[in-house]
């Protein structure tokens, strides 16, 4: 009697382990550049996420100060479970208010060794290379100084959800992705130094664009959205002949629209700049430049600034006549811009006055394109102190990762995030934040009907 009982219970468990066990099939190895890969799943069990995918080379070494090169291959299946590094940026200090916000579980590993990116997809698409799904491409902000793509208000697990497949990345930020120097340029007959991050952003589209189908996406279907310094780099790969035309749609979040706020200087301006960083250093070769570490270039830089009187330097995108020729400003009103379908918008304490460009650049395309403009301003102030709709604040909603804050959020405000992912996802879907409802009650911005959507709490 009890020996029946045991191997009953025995049965229920062997059944149990077989039905929840599951099918090699909902995690198939994928072929990208590179190798083999496989995801893991998130915690809604339905999505897969492929942490620190390499789409480059790691930049280190003699690629110091180049151009992203292909991937280098890897052997056997690699499990993406693993964000990778972020690069190499100052660490957030204790007491600064977007550390308090943002950064409080303390900074990621960072390396030279950054090119890598991040996917979230439905576990049903995987390895179809005929589902077709909408992709996003997020850039993340941080004045081209700071950041990565894996920050903790930035996860894909909503937007998979609601069928649109999230790439997130990480590009060379500071010395290392925006140092233009005359010995770098002479280095290479075929192009300027500088705008190395940029170039790392582009090929980062070019891989989206060639593998993201593997995942279940459609390469001819990418949207590109960024915020802050991601958004002037959206602004960036939208005029470049490098990337534009690998793009169907493109929101710009919390850098205005016409006019720059972030202002990208000539190239002899950013080469002169350089030399002198390198000089304050004692670097007159491209051998020392490459040879020096990461501790005595952050001292060159701060040498520099300190026998200019620089207390805060943004080494930024310049305009250098082959990846970016002109402003976004100039590329508007000339109408080299990408024609696609656009979404821009700031929060109601933003920094600047940004509303009078947004505004602007709707009204002007307009009068060009039958493609619309889509305006926003982000009114909620957050719960908490301080009451505030600051710069970037949108983001816990458009990622929906309240969760993960530390503001007493309500209910009222999660169902503002999921306004918001439906009006994001619409847009990657059909470049119509109202969806299919083309007459919805988001109008497009334009010069006979300027508008722009508020979002706020009900």
């Amino acid at each position: 009697m009890k020996l029946n009982y045991l191997l009953g219970l025995a049965a229920v468990a062997l059944m149990a382990a077989c039905t929840t066990e599951k099918p090699a099939n909902e995690n198939p190895v994928l072929t990208i550049e590179g190798g083999q890969i496989q995801g893991v799943l998130t915690d809604s069990t339905n999505v897969m996420v492929y942490k620190g995918i390499p789409y480059a080379a790691p930049p280190v070494g003699d690629l110091r100060w180049k151009r992203p090169q292909p991937v280098q291959p890897w052997e056997g299946v690699k499990v993406a479970d693993k964000w990778g590094p972020a690069s190499i940026q100052a660490k957030h200090q204790v007491g600064d208010f977007y550390t308090e916000e943002f950064y409080f579980g303390g900074d990621p590993e960072m390396s030279e060794d950054c090119l890598y990116l991040n996917v979230w997809a439905p576990a049903e698409t995987l390895g179809k290379t005929d589902a077709k799904l909408p992709v996003a491409m997020w850039v993340h902000g941080g004045a081209y100084m700071g950041g990565y793509g894996y920050e903790i208000t930035m996860d894909g697990d909503a937007w998979a959800q609601r069928g649109v497949i999230l790439v997130t990345i990480n590009y060379r930020l500071g010395v290392l992705g925006f140092l233009s120097h005359p010995l770098l340029s002479k280095e290479d007959p075929d192009f300027v130094s500088g705008n190395y991050g940029t170039w790392d952003q582009v090929a980062a589209l070019k891989w989206v664009h060639k593998n993201i189908a593997q995942f279940g996406g459609d390469p001819d279907n990418i949207m590109i959205f960024g915020q802050s310094a991601g958004a002037a780099s959206i602004k960036n790969l939208v005029i470049s002949n490098e990337s534009k035309k690998l793009v169907s749609k493109a929101i710009i979040q919390s850098i205005g629209g016409m006019g720059e706020l972030i202002p990208g200087p000539p190239s002899d301006v950013a080469e002169a700049q350089g030399k002198a960083i390198m000089d304050a250093g004692g670097y007159d070769t491209l051998e020392k430049m490459r040879a020096a570490s990461m501790d005595d270039l952050s001292n060159a830089l701060l040498k520099y600034q300190q026998e200019n009187n620089v207390p805060f330097l943004m080494m930024t995108p310049h305009i250098d006549g082959r990846l970016i020729g002109k402003t976004f400003t100039e590329a508007v009103n000339d109408e080299s811009v990408a024609d696609i379908p656009y979404m821009l918008g700031s929060t109601l304490d933003d920094m600047q006055g940004m509303e009078p460009g947004i505004i602007e650049f709707g009204k002007v395309r307009s009068t060009q394109s039958k493609n619309p403009v889509y305006a926003y301003r982000f009114d909620r102030r957050l719960p908490g102190e301080p009451n505030t709709a600051y710069h970037s604040s949108e983001l816990w909603f458009m990622f929906k990762t309240l969760k993960n804050s530390r503001r007493p959020f309500t209910a009222a405000d999660y169902e503002l995030a999921d306004c918001m992912m439906d009006y994001w996802t619409n847009f990657a879907k059909f470049g119509n934040p109202n969806g299919n409802n083309v007459d919805g009650e988001w109008k497009p911005d334009t010069q006979d009907n300027p508008f722009v959507m508020h979002l706020d709490v009900k």
